[in-house]
């Protein structure tokens, strides 16, 4: 079979990433530093350790282009890596088009996310400290699933605050977690003051990954022997994710071929950065390649968001960061695409962006559907809701070449299956699912509480 025959393009495991790579080093213009929330002042080092392990605050902060996976995370990334490169055949016929297009399945991962590629080391650096226990949050349960398991692969316990909206809409999540030995919550909870709280101001409330992530903080600031994880957003998260992008680059070349377009989907952004991250020198360097995440337009963060400083979290725990956002009190209506319910990006996408390096978009999440039923239906797979956004524009960009007449390669990171979102498909094929969009009037209002800054 030739090269372009190729339809699942795999590497063998002597081919996964012995190193990280680190945009930060090849950045043109340098992150603004983090705040302390108290003192509204750069953070030290000093600021992170109570929550946060000392290896992941210097990979926080590291310039340096490559830090290397320790082998324990790298003999554990061959339960599922090298992650398969799948050429999307049977859609291209379907779309009838000029292009070529890829998909970087990272599925098939034991929790079926790209979230096990930074879980594991988060929890081995935390094992590696004498830390015992672990809280976080999580929108879709990917994350929450992600750190379950990695805790109960290095004998951590995992304590896990789940945005109630998606707690309810994918219990089988929550099952998991449960069965890897974690403790999962619907958030926001009477377990903490900042669950109380936002309780008592809207009983009825869906939840929030800034409310999620303020129990989470709270809950280890409160004990010796825990510390906080967070699974997208932060440097260290989307230097983790890089080994996605890295092993496309070494795929594309076993089929001698080079992308157009990179595409991802956009939260908090870890998957994107780690498809699109790796491939920034090559853009800095002059080739002709677009990076693209793609955001719900109901929490559409990069395309309407400001670039300006706030907390991370609802109730201002975590540092202030310069990031784009829509404000940090932000409730996000109860979409389908639960991971991609945050009102910040990660501070390196923004930068990014701002930069005008990375493109976003937003879509709606009835064409989104639409989308990820016609990638079912002919790739075989059905997409989690969150990775459906990165089709739908995947398949924009190829009717577009067709009608320009110009043909591309197109790759897209699948970061998960969806046999866990069955609900969020139920809805749809019942035609329950609304098409919700951020106005600017209430951009305006949710923006009005930026943290201060001089």
């Amino acid at each position: 079979m030739s090269r372009a025959e190729l339809t699942k393009i795999i590497l063998p495991e002597d081919r996964i990433p012995k190193f990280w790579y680190n945009v930060q080093a090849d950045m043109p213009n340098p992150l603004a530093p983090g705040l302390n929330p108290q003192t509204m002042q750069p953070l030290s080092p000093a600021d992170l350790e109570p929550i946060f392990a000392r290896e992941l605050i210097a990979q926080e902060v590291s310039i340096e282009r490559f830090i290397e996976i320790p082998k324990e995370v790298r003999e554990l990334y061959k339960q599922y890596r090298p992650s398969p490169l799948f050429r999307a055949r049977s859609l291209e016929k379907a779309l009838d088009t000029n292009c070529r297009i890829y998909y970087k399945y990272e599925g098939i991962s034991p929790v079926g996310s790209h979230k096990f590629n930074s879980a594991l080391p988060q929890v081995f650096f935390n094992k590696v400290q004498g830390i015992k226990r672990i809280s976080t949050e999580t929108g879709a349960g990917q994350w929450g699933t992600a750190l379950s398991l990695a805790c109960k692969l290095f004998g951590l316990e995992a304590m896990v605050y789940m945005v109630k909206v998606s707690y309810y809409q994918k219990p089988y999540r929550r099952s998991i977690m449960e069965l890897y030995g974690a403790t999962c919550v619907a958030s926001p909870s009477s377990l903490t003051a900042a669950g109380r709280q936002a309780l008592e101001k809207n009983p009825d409330t869906p939840g929030s990954l800034g409310m999620a992530i303020s129990e989470a903080v709270e809950d280890a600031v409160s004990r010796d022997d825990t510390n906080y994880s967070l699974g997208s957003v932060l440097n260290h998260v989307c230097l983790h994710q890089s080994v996605i992008g890295q092993e496309v680059k070494l795929q594309l070349e076993m089929v001698d071929d080079y992308p157009d377009v990179i595409i991802g989907c956009c939260g908090g952004g870890s998957n994107f950065a780690g498809i699109a991250f790796p491939f920034i020198p090559d853009k800095l360097a002059g080739k002709s390649i677009r990076l693209v995440g793609v955001e719900p337009a109901a929490c559409p963060t990069l395309t309407k968001g400001v670039f300006a400083y706030d907390y991370g979290d609802v109730a201002g725990l975590t540092p202030a960061l310069k990031m784009y956002t829509l404000g940090h009190g932000f409730v996000p209506s109860g979409i389908h695409a639960g991971g991609l319910r945050y009102h910040g990006e990660s501070p390196l996408v923004s930068q990014l962006y701002h930069d005008g390096l990375i493109e976003a978009r937003a879509v709606k999440q009835n064409p989104t559907f639409e989308a990820a039923m016609l990638f079912a239906r002919t790739e075989s797979i059905v997409p989690a809701p969150e990775s459906a956004h990165a089709i739908r524009v995947a398949i924009d960009e190829a009717l577009k070449a067709k009608e320009d007449g110009v043909p591309r390669t197109i790759v897209f990171n699948l970061s998960g299956h969806g046999n866990l979102d069955l609900y969020s498909y139920d809805k749809f094929l019942a035609g329950e699912t609304d098409d919700i969009e951020f106005s600017d009037e209430e951009l305006a209002l949710s923006v009005k509480d930026l943290p201060v800054v001089k």
